[in-house]
């Protein structure tokens, strides 16, 4: 794709039907060396989750110039920040920091405190959907660490897409590994990560609409217990 001219809808739809079907059986090295090879502005979101620095793990062995962007909610937890950190140390990467308009104080004053309880939907949009609208419109496509096992809305993700809503391309290159493929990737390869996953956080958010999964709950009950909500509106 370097060098020719940007594919319409119908090219894209037809890129992504080949690559997943190309790509199903592949290893996720093999599909990112793919996006790496075919897509000239390409980007991964990073929320620093085991997933993800498995795929930061991998880019760097393959393409470690490949832009790396990460969603600063203001409302992480401090061990988030510091995972970021021991990333930084161990590859030596420049993450992209993407920020919302509107500063926890602004939008305190805006829509009142708490937000994040009082309409989640709404605190998850400003904070996290609008900036991800604004950078992913600087690229091509997007690498995502999601897989299928994780909650019923990403069942049927594809390890190549058309993503709709954000008008570009999609690599989910762990689509089909399970978490414990994840984790037998972290301990041989040594990545550092988030240490709230040896406290029962197997999927970290935002501080306030994160807690701790209890034994024989699914692995998303941490996120935004209590509320009829599963996803941020990142992959819907």
């Amino acid at each position: 794709m370097e060098g020719q001219k940007p594919m319409n809808l119908i090219e894209k739809e037809a890129f992504a039907a080949r690559g997943a079907e190309q790509f199903e059986e592949a290893t996720p090295q093999e599909l990112l060396a793919y996006a790496v090879e075919q897509i000239p502005k390409l980007t991964f979101a990073c929320s620093f989750g085991a997933e993800d620095v498995v795929i930061v793990d991998m880019l760097q062995k393959i393409s470690p110039n490949t832009d790396i962007f990460y969603l600063d909610t203001d409302f992480h937890f401090p061990e988030t920040y510091q995972t970021r950190d021991r990333l930084v140390e161990r590859y030596g990467i420049r993450f992209i920091q993407v920020k919302p308009k509107l500063t926890p104080e602004e939008q305190a004053s805006q829509y009142g405190d708490k937000l994040w309880e009082t309409d989640p939907n709404k605190c998850c949009n400003i904070r996290k959907v609008e900036p991800l609208f604004e950078v992913l419109a600087k690229y091509d496509a997007w690498i995502t660490g999601i897989r299928r096992d994780q909650a019923p809305t990403r069942k049927n993700a594809k390890k190549v897409e058309y993503d709709y809503k954000f008008g570009l391309l999609k690599f989910n290159p762990l689509a089909s590994w399970t978490s414990e493929d994840v984790w037998n990737y972290i301990r041989e390869h040594d990545v550092p990560y988030n240490p709230l996953h040896d406290q029962n956080y197997p999927s970290i958010g935002c501080s306030h609409c994160t807690r701790p999964v209890k034994p024989g709950e699914d692995p998303r009950a941490g996120r935004w217990a209590g509320k009829d909500k599963t996803e941020c509106g990142l992959h819907q």
